[in-house]
């Protein structure tokens, strides 16, 4: 057979195509060697590497062994250098016994890829065994009657060896009666015949000594020896005639110590003593000898041991009839063993792959091979695995098996298979035997990271300490190992002017995230950013969610009063006509606040004031109005201080200090507070310079004043009268005010507001004028002084 070619396999499990090529070589005719018995361990027998066409290491790289039956090495493999040697003195006869060629077969299997190569070592005899004669006094009583020719079967000498090196000849020690024959019986072996040359007489030679020697045909040839007495007795003329001169009989092999197998029977015409019979084994080998045993008395031949059909099918057994006289008789039972189902079939695991990567195609996982000592319905075999697995036998030659998978294998679906072939012979009763392999699934990274949440909603207050612990976020990888190990990163947020660096990071391993500075809600309410988790695997797969960062508000801010404003050098001063009625607006307090929700809701009240009781203030729009009518005996100036207050937990407030100043009219000259008067005392000098400015710009500022009143007169009347003590109703708390938005007013009330600075501060002008030339001005304000 020729040499296989070479296969390049990149991994170790073989698709189908490479498997039955392989296999289909292990049919073709096998390769022979031979060695001769006894030769000494490590011996060489030949270089497989040369004979297989193969390179000196190649068979190291596709991992070549050596496998025969039952896994009993007589031969091991250099791999070296590709020399298949002896792994133990060899012993034919032990081996094979008498069977002729002794051959013992084996396989080359080559692992990557798979390939067979049937193979043949003849162990050749050698001459290292005498014959034995298992009787080595044998007597014989011959009547002096016998005539020349008169032939004399002997018992055979035993030779282990086979072929030439077996019995060839016998040789009789020279004398004056006797000569030897060989014959051959119909098993191939050599039995002596004694020939009678020349009448005998008892008188003159009662008994004869004669040397038997059995040589056989080795080289050089080796010889045993037996002694043979002859007894010259009277004449017996007839002697024992069997029945049945061959018996043949059927025993299975699992009867029992005992077992009658046949009776045999002779009988003789003479009477008396020649015609006592008695019966004995005939050239028996040991073999025989200790199966079988005989009754001399009744013929009844019987098992001594058990029999096993796996061993010897065919027993051939002589049995002999004597009289008491020199005449015998010959028959043979050719014994068949019939087999027993009493073996159970064997399984010899050829190549084995534990571990098979998910997600690959059709893959190898086991070859094999079964075998059942048995032989006929006994020796057949069904090989079967559960039916509930991803994975299918196929057979091929000589009942070889592979093991492939049926599709790929998932992991996550199923990690380890335990597999149970079970091979069941059909004799009966059926005998099973089973072997059992674990299959790993390898794990392959075609599972990327899963969120728990595809978005994340996180909430942390402002103002926190910087590497706050403010959430997590979690992902599950199904694969297994470091394709399991998940990675967390942020990704670029979409917004470029988002400094996402500054304001978060992420632990890696454990999707912690942190808030790396104290963040402000005033400046930034929310902020979204992407998050990935990346496995370890090659390549590496990941997935994405969103998180969304709320930014809580703290009340971290106290209101703030817009009007009357604070930064001035010089207080506000607002004037009340003593004929106002209750209810009179005399300012509106202003007020915002920079935090949101219920910490920007606002409440007003009166904390101090110079008379209790004359003036109050609206606690959800902070009016300062009138509380009833005023009197001649009111004080002229009043000092009020109102606190502006939130809502948030603890409160925040601010204050602001109003002047309110009780005039008869606005043609009363306006009288000043004494910080002012006492400024206005310093600055004497320059009284002269001030009526100046004062009465060139009063014709103009008096007509702005005229237009303005004029357009709001109606409008203001009619909501004081309508709103008097009523204020508006909302969603928020009766005393509070929701400036949560910019922090800027209405337009409209914009609007009011400098109309009321405007006209507050013309009347101070207009009773400073009035003050200072001594003159009572024409002026005359109706209504309310907002209007």
């Amino acid at each position: 057979m020729e040499a296989s070619g070479k296969f390049i396999c990149r991994q170790r499990q073989v698709v189908l195509f490479f498997v039955l090529l392989g296999l289909s070589q292990a049919g073709m005719e096998p390769r022979r060697y031979s060695v001769v018995e006894e030769t000494e361990g490590s011996s060489f027998v030949t270089n497989l590497a040369k004979d297989l066409g193969l390179g000196q290491t190649e068979l190291s790289k596709r991992g070549a062994r050596v496998i025969s039956k039952g896994n009993k090495l007589h031969l091991k493999l250099d791999q070296e250098t590709g020399d298949l040697l002896l792994n133990e003195k060899l012993d034919r006869e032990e081996l094979c016994g008498h069977t002729d060629p002794c051959v013992l077969r084996f396989q080359v299997l080559l692992e990557n890829p798979l390939q067979f190569f049937q193979a043949e070592l003849q162990v050749i005899d050698i001459n290292d065994h005498s014959p034995v004669f298992v009787d080595r006094d044998m007597l014989l009583k011959i009547s002096e009657s016998s005539p020349p020719g008169t032939t004399f079967p002997l018992k055979n000498a035993q030779d282990v060896d086979v072929g030439r090196n077996n019995i060839e000849t016998y040789i009789i020690s020279p004398n004056s009666y006797f000569r030897v024959l060989t014959r051959k019986s119909s098993d191939g072996s050599r039995y002596p015949e004694l020939v009678l040359d020349k009448a005998l007489d008892r008188e003159q030679e009662p008994e004869l000594r004669l040397t038997l020697t059995a040589q056989d045909g080795g080289s050089p040839p080796r010889s045993g020896i037996a002694q043979i007495n002859i007894e010259v007795v009277d004449i017996n003329d007839n002697a024992p005639e069997f029945e049945q001169s061959l018996y043949r009989v059927k025993i299975p092999e699992d009867s029992p110590i005992g077992f009658l197998i046949v009776t045999v029977s002779a009988t003789d015409a003479d009477i008396g003593v020649n015609g006592e019979i008695s019966y004995s084994l005939f050239q028996a080998s040991e073999e025989i000898c200790k199966t079988f045993e005989i009754n001399s008395m009744t013929g009844e031949i019987r098992l001594k041991k058990q029999l096993d059909f796996e061993r010897i099918q065919f027993y051939e057994v002589n049995i002999e009839a004597r009289d008491s006289g020199s005449f015998s008789g010959k028959c043979t039972v050719l014994t068949q063993v019939l087999d027993v189902n009493d073996n159970a079939p064997e399984i010899t695991m050829s190549a084995f792959t534990r571990h098979i990567p998910e997600n690959s195609p059709e893959a190898m996982v086991a070859v094999f091979s079964v075998s059942d000592l048995d032989s006929e319905e006994n020796g057949k075999i069904n090989c079967t695995i559960q039916d509930d697995l991803p994975f299918l036998l196929k057979s091929s030659l000589e009942n070889f098996y592979t093991l492939v998978t049926e599709r790929p294998l998932d992991r996550e679906s199923q990690a380890e298979y335990n597999i149970t072939i079970t091979v069941t012979d059909l004799g009966t009763p059926r005998l099973k035997t089973q072997h059992n392999i674990t299959v790993t699934v390898s794990d392959v990274n075609d599972n990327a990271p899963a969120f728990s949440q595809t978005t994340y909603t996180l909430r942390i207050r402002e103002n926190n300490s910087p590497a706050l612990h403010i959430g997590s976020v979690s992902a599950t990888d199904r694969d297994s190992g470091a394709n399991a190990q998940v990675t967390y990163s942020l990704l670029p947020p979409a917004d470029p002017q988002l400094p996402l660096a500054s304001l978060v990071s992420i632990n890696a391993d454990n999707g912690q995230l942190f808030a790396l500075r104290s963040l402000d809600y005033e400046a930034l309410q929310a902020f979204e950013f992407g998050v990935r988790a990346a496995d370890r695997g090659s390549p590496a797969l990941s997935s994405q969610a969103r998180v969304r960062v709320l930014v809580l508000d703290d009340n971290d801010n106290a209101p703030f009063v817009l009007y009357p404003p604070q930064n001035g050098s010089a207080p506000c001063t607002e004037l009340v006509p003593r004929a106002a009625e209750a209810g009179y607006l005399v300012t509106k307090v202003v007020a915002v606040d920079g935090d949101s929700g219920q910490n920007a809701w606002l409440s007003y009240q009166l904390l101090k004031a110079t008379e209790p009781g004359l003036f109050g203030v609206w606690a959800h729009n902070g009016e300062v109005r009138t509380a009833r009518l005023l009197s001649e005996r009111d004080a002229v100036k009043h000092r009020l201080v109102v606190l502006v207050k939130d809502n948030g937990e603890p409160p925040r407030s601010a204050s602001v200090t109003l002047h309110v100043l009780l005039v008869d009219g606005f043609s009363q000259p306006y009288l000043p507070l004494p910080e002012v008067a006492a400024a206005e005392a310093r600055a004497d000098p320059l009284t002269v310079y001030l009526v100046v400015a004062l009465a060139s710009v009063s014709s103009l500022f008096l007509f702005s004043v005229l237009v303005f009143v004029a357009v709001r007169l109606c409008r203001r009347s009619r909501a004081a009268s309508a709103g008097r003590f009523s204020g508006p109703e909302g969603h928020f708390p009766g005393h509070l005010v929701d400036v949560s938005g910019a922090g800027t007013l209405s337009q409209s009330y914009q609007y009011e507001t400098k109309i009321l600075l405007w006209t507050s501060r013309s009347k101070v002008l207009i009773e400073a004028l009035t003050y200072y030339l001594g003159e009572t001005p024409q002026l005359i304000f109706t209504g309310s002084n907002t209007a």
